[in-house]
């Protein structure tokens, strides 16, 4: 990678915070406008106001809008631990870009750019995060913790992510989930980022890592992170390609049309089998395709933060 390089992925991504609130703030503006979806812009939960209760925190611009008396209910009413978990091995720096948006993401980036879109949320709920970071080794470990200085001090490890490229790492995910695991004591929702790229062999010891994590009562949520188009698809022209494995090094040439059937009967099964094992395990399996908006991962966030508070 030459300078010019670096510093096109730096600029691109240099301000996650402002592109989080971007990706947040795109999402509410989506959503139906109606209070009774339960977070308004502020990301407040609203009631419908009881005669005699305080006026307080009765919410007067929505009130301007619907003619209806609503209060806003703070998170001091919560307390909602979270913890989010980012593969950082070699496959999830695919594919590989020069510089980063919204618009283009590759797998760590878009992992990055989801969890600091649940932080965004967490933040404006004062409600507690912590980050863990794995590759070939146990990168980084946060734990749950609501101040701003934290807040800043996990964007920065998130940007980092995306602008070092992690070079021919591999990771054994389930050694890392177990200890992960045995370091958060207090019930949380834990939000795991990683493409399941991994020895085949190996899916026995995932999933009983995964099964670790529910120990203790936390609700866990699998977000499969994948290019959709070329890594369940196989949508590449019938061009001679040279396919390497980016955690090995090692390349296979050949014509992408000879292959693509058995691949992505391979594929399907891999996935599909992943979706049983993590409904068997009471896991939550999130398709989180790079090539999508984010809507899905917010979607899914308040989703299981309102069936755990």
């Amino acid at each position: 990678m030459n300078l010019r390089d670096e510093v096109n992925k730096t600029s691109g991504f240099k301000n996650l915070e402002l592109l989080a609130k971007q990706v947040v703030e795109g999402f509410i503006a989506g959503m139906h406008k109606s209070p009774f979806h339960g977070f308004s812009a502020e990301f407040a939960e609203h009631k419908i106001y009881n005669r005699g209760e305080s006026t307080r925190h009765i919410d007067w611009k929505l009130f301007a809008k619907t003619d209806k008396l609503f209060t806003k209910r703070y998170d001091e009413e919560t307390n909602l631990r979270c913890h989010i978990i980012v593969d950082n091995s070699s496959s999830m720096h695919y594919p590989e870009l020069n510089q980063f948006s919204i618009d283009s993401l590759n797998k760590i980036g878009f992992s990055a750019l989801a969890a600091a879109s649940i932080m965004h949320i967490l933040k404006k709920q004062r409600d507690a995060v912590g980050l863990s970071i794995y590759s070939d080794t146990y990168d980084y470990y946060a734990p749950e913790k609501g101040s701003e200085r934290h807040h800043r001090m996990l964007l920065n490890q998130l940007s980092n992510l995306v602008i070092n490229k992690s070079v021919q790492k591999t990771t054994n995910t389930y050694e890392y989930l177990h200890q992960i695991a045995e370091k958060i004591h207090r019930r949380s929702l834990i939000f795991l980022f990683t493409d399941m790229f991994q020895d085949g062999l190996e899916d026995a010891k995932l999933f009983d890592a995964l099964r670790h994590l529910k120990y203790n009562k936390h609700e866990v949520v699998l977000f499969h992170v994948m290019d959709k188009d070329k890594e369940f698809n196989f949508d590449f022209d019938n061009a001679p390609k040279r396919f390497v494995d980016v955690e090995t090094g090692e390349h296979i040439d050949l014509y992408a049309e000879n292959i693509k059937d058995n691949y992505e009967k391979a594929v399907a099964k891999y996935f599909n089998d992943i979706k049983l094992k993590c409904g068997q395990y009471q896991i939550k399996y999130v398709e989180a395709n790079i090539n999508e908006s984010f809507n899905k991962i917010l979607t899914t966030y308040m989703l299981e933060r309102q069936k755990f508070v």
